[in-house]
């Protein structure tokens, strides 16, 4: 994901000149494709997180689209006060680029997981909160947020990611990407670089006689309220997945638009990262395993639910 955005990033700076790249002394390997290509447009603010977002909030509020770049945990949590009230408050174009959203980072334990950042931002004024699955998804959302022009949160996976789709995305902003129909018995909704294995997941379940249907979510706000709505009404079980904790992020996004539906049908199970174990230090994959996201736990829990449901 980390050199699909950067990819990106060259592509369309070519034509805009507006565009401008702040990073707080991260991204080497990634970032300098873009600071040798426009070394004008690139600037290095050293180990200041918080001064990081300060001066991109100078420079949109003087006519550019800035993006900044580091790991989730410094990029939201360090500056979130200069994010709220001088990027959001003010409706600046600003786009943090979060890199090792979720646990990507996790041998290196919880100084460096990103697994709050949707809770602390999708409630910010103007923000748009975006989190994509793949290198496609990575190109889409960068190429909509420069169309957007506002205050934007962009989580990227730490690199390596597998590609899950097999084209470009050309879906609207704001807008659920439809990978299996809504099923009878259970939608996946997933948000995020777990995408594969809810793909997985999804093929199982499947393959076991199950009706199950799955939606790639890359924008946590704005939500395609529509598209949940439109799941919970066909599906008996509505499935959040996201590497993140439960409360607050993807899944209590989803959570909020049930409870104001009228009479929904559809019970939820969220997953993603249990809080009270936040602080576990482990590899990616084992994240997964342990709290129950990866294809084998979301098969084990929805199979659960739905025989439960049965009975």
């Amino acid at each position: 994901m980390r050199q699909a955005f950067i990819a990106t990033l060259c592509e369309l700076a070519k034509d805009r000149g507006d565009i401008v790249l702040v990073c707080g002394d991260l991204g080497f390997s990634v970032l300098e494709a873009f600071a040798d290509r426009f070394p004008e447009r690139f600037l290095n603010v050293g180990v200041a997180e918080q001064n990081m977002m300060g001066v991109a909030a100078g420079l949109a509020a003087s006519g550019k689209t800035v993006f900044t770049y580091s790991i989730a945990n410094f990029a939201v949590a360090r500056c979130l006060e200069q994010f709220r009230n001088d990027v959001c408050g003010q409706n600046l174009p600003v786009i943090g680029v979060s890199v090792g959203a979720g646990a990507a980072y996790g041998a290196q334990g919880y100084t460096h997981h990103g697994i709050e950042d949707v809770t602390f931002t999708r409630g910010l004024p103007e923000v748009a909160v975006i989190s994509p699955a793949d290198l496609h998804e990575t190109r889409w959302a960068v190429r909509r947020l420069l169309e957007r022009r506002g205050p934007a949160s962009l989580r990227l996976g730490r690199g390596g990611e597998p590609p899950v789709h097999d084209r470009a995305i050309e879906a609207p902003f704001g807008k659920a990407i439809m990978m299996r129909a809504p099923g009878r018995d259970a939608t996946i909704l997933c948000s995020g670089s777990p995408l594969a294995e809810a793909v997985a997941a999804a093929n199982r379940l499947a393959a076991g006689g199950y009706e199950v249907g799955l939606l790639s979510v890359p924008t946590v706000t704005p939500l395609d309220v529509d598209a949940i709505a439109d799941a919970s009404r066909i599906s008996r079980l509505l499935v959040s997945v996201e590497e993140h904790v439960v409360e607050g992020g993807f899944g209590g996004a989803v959570a909020e638009v049930i409870a104001g539906l009228p009479c929904p049908k559809a019970h939820l199970l969220r997953t993603g990262i249990a809080r009270h174990l936040s602080h576990l230090a482990a590899d990616q994959r084992e994240v997964r395993r342990i709290h129950g996201f990866d294809a084998e736990g979301i098969v084990r829990q929805v199979e659960a639910l739905l025989r439960r449901e049965a009975t």
